[in-house]
């Protein structure tokens, strides 16, 4: 359970790692592909707050990251688990104020690390 828990937590971690290179230097290039219903004529105007998204998510993936380095079983478990919960409220409100694919994309593997990691310390 601990094995598969950091498995999907790393998985995690470079997912929000690819979001903070779409949002901060691929935002008018790239994410046009990705993000299709977003209206073409915004790319260039939302430039900026784009990079700014893609900071924050750069700075969770870091957490999650960090997570994994850490050697105190407690302490990994915690800060895991602090991390992915801050990326399934992140990907509920998403999927609340913009589209549910925001959920499955982002909160369903944050949903499945943080089940895992409880199972393997409570189990």
């Amino acid at each position: 359970m601990l094995l598969v828990a950091k498995i999907i937590t790393a998985i995690v971690a470079l997912l929000h790692l690819y979001f903070l290179w779409l949002e901060m230097f691929a935002w008018t290039t790239k994410a046009k592909k990705v993000f299709r219903s977003f209206p073409e004529d915004l790319f260039e105007r939302t430039k900026t707050l784009a990079a700014n998204q893609g900071l924050y998510n750069g700075f969770l993936s870091a957490g999650l990251v960090w997570s994994l380095l850490i050697q105190d079983a407690l302490w990994q478990f915690n800060v895991a688990l602090f991390f992915l919960g801050c990326v399934l409220v992140a990907g509920i409100y998403g999927a609340i104020s913009a589209s549910k694919k925001i959920f499955i994309v982002q909160g369903i593997p944050a949903l499945l690390g943080i089940l895992f990691w409880l199972a393997s310390h409570y189990i």
